[in-house]
């Protein structure tokens, strides 16, 4: 059985997350919205910046396209290529809308049949 080719990255990660004192602060309250854990924000993100895709690093990666992330302020995530979860997974970019007066922010996530 072989393992998973990103592995090695994601076990390098965590170690100079773990061995550089990394501190993850908590995020923004969820509220109950449209969608669950969706985010109550001040307004829509600013237009994405142009983002010229890189070719793929290895057959079967997908393409997760940048998104901006609510963290008191909009901060801007680049995209990346990642492995699906699955075989018939799909990435779902985040989106924001806007009801009963108030902006909603969902992040992106994987879905599909498992």
């Amino acid at each position: 059985m072989s393992a998973h080719p990103g592995w090695r990255a994601a076990l390098t990660v965590g170690w100079l997350a773990v061995l550089t004192g990394c501190v993850v602060a908590p995020g923004p309250a969820y509220v109950e919205g449209p969608v669950a854990g969706a985010v109550v924000v001040p307004g829509p993100p600013p237009p994405a910046p142009v983002t010229v895709i890189p070719p793929a690093p290895a057959v079967g990666m997908i393409w997760m396209p940048g998104d901006w992330a609510w963290q008191g302020r909009w901060i801007w995530g680049p995209g990346r290529w990642a492995y699906p979860p699955h075989p018939y997974a799909r990435w779902a970019p985040g989106r924001w809308w806007h009801r009963d007066g108030r902006w909603f922010w969902g992040r992106g996530h994987w879905e599909g049949r498992h």
